[in-house]
């Protein structure tokens, strides 16, 4: 067999399997190796604080920016705890399992996505500590669909379609996948994403299937829409720059696309709309590595970061996922209407399936490696 490079939803590498598909034993066979045992929350104090210092992998740029200003500084400021924010690779697995194992903790905690959590989770040795704070009063009003018992989530992700409204003026606009599939009515450059991620879904959607149902994925039937779309596709993206660039530029009239990216044509002044309808979306989770002597700190930066307020000062800086719905009692209309979590843009969204792929990406990916070529 070949080797398939596992990703996450975003399409970056996440370990490398073989075969037809990982299996859990494959994808967590290093965990027996003396992961910590998990940690349940101890009484904090601020007087522990003192020369306590927290390391936070992020997804650097302007998050690191962000956090920085609305998190990371003020949290310092309260408790006394310094916070350091580290870029690292998007889903690094592999690095909090060495780091747990060794008990070498570069890290203390990590914002990762469902499936990360799910790969570091997935057997006997978990290598996530349980934050235990469900019954927090901040943590609580956090609705289910953004949490995990080992991760709080922060931030929701969005993948959109988004078009050229230069193209369209005078004709009908593109407002749904199955827009997207129909050549005839709406003619124009296409462009679409390198990956099977999102694009399965996608395929699914445009045949009608509704979002409640896309899930297990109707591979066949989604790889036999795809089939009637790849003539017209003129740019196959493999990357949130060039997605940015042919949507700047012109190159494409629509594209489906993660929303930031869109976002960022916008603000530089592209004419570009976004359809928020049939959204994909995922989460990321801030998560605690199992047995870090920081664990509790972990948890008082977790309750700081969630509250509604000081999250919603996050769209300073970008139109952010919150995921605290009282948020948006903190954020002006204009900007909450570009938020991934804006009730109106969740509402008719899809939310991404982490054990669905994690069960079936090694396939499928395969599958549409070779589809792609042939």
């Amino acid at each position: 067999m070949s080797q398939v490079l596992i990703t996450n939803f975003r399409g970056e590498p996440m370990t490398d399997v073989s075969g037809t598909g990982p299996s859990r034993r494959t994808l967590l066979k290093s965990a027996a190796a003396g992961a910590a045992a998990v940690m349940m929350p101890a009484v904090w104090s601020p007087s522990r604080a003192a020369g306590k210092r927290i390391v936070v992998r992020d997804d650097g740029g302007i998050y690191t920016k962000a956090y920085g200003a609305v998190f990371y500084k003020p949290f310092t400021e309260k408790t006394g705890i310094e916070v350091v924010g580290v870029q690292a690779a998007a889903e690094p697995t592999a690095q909090i399992k060495s780091m747990v194992e060794t008990k070498n903790y570069t890290w203390d905690m990590a914002k990762i996505s469902k499936p990360a959590i799910l790969i570091l989770t997935d057997g006997g040795t978990p290598y996530l500590e349980k934050h235990g704070l469900e019954s927090d009063p901040v943590i609580a009003s956090i609705p289910a669909q953004y949490m995990s018992p080992y991760g709080v989530g922060t931030n929701v992700y969005t993948t959109v379609l988004a078009y050229r409204t230069d193209a369209f003026q005078g004709k009908k606009a593109p407002k749904s996948w199955a827009d997207f599939w129909n050549v005839k009515d709406f003619p124009g450059r296409r462009a679409m994403r390198k990956h099977p991620f999102d694009t399965v879904e996608e395929a699914l959607m445009a045949t009608g299937v509704p979002t409640n149902l896309v899930y297990p994925c109707n591979v066949d039937k989604a790889f036999a829409a795809l089939d009637q779309i790849k003539p017209n596709i003129a740019v196959w993206w493999t990357s949130g720059a060039l997605v940015e660039q042919v949507l700047t530029s012109g190159e494409v009239d629509m594209i489906p696309t993660w929303v930031s990216r869109a976002q960022a044509a916008q603000a530089k002044g592209a004419p570009v709309e976004i359809i928020w309808d049939q959204g994909i979306w995922g989460g990321d989770h801030w998560s605690i590595l199992a047995g870090t002597p920081n664990a509790d700190a972990c948890r008082e930066f977790i309750k700081f970061a969630s509250d509604p307020e000081r999250m919603a000062k996050l769209t300073e800086f970008f139109p952010a996922g919150v995921t605290q719905p009282k948020a948006f009692d903190y954020i002006k209309p204009d900007i909450a209407k570009n938020c991934p979590t804006f009730p109106a843009n969740i509402q008719s969204g899809l939310q991404i399936d982490a054990a669905y792929w994690l069960k079936n990406q090694a396939a499928v990916i395969e599958r549409f490696n070779s589809w792609v070529l042939g």
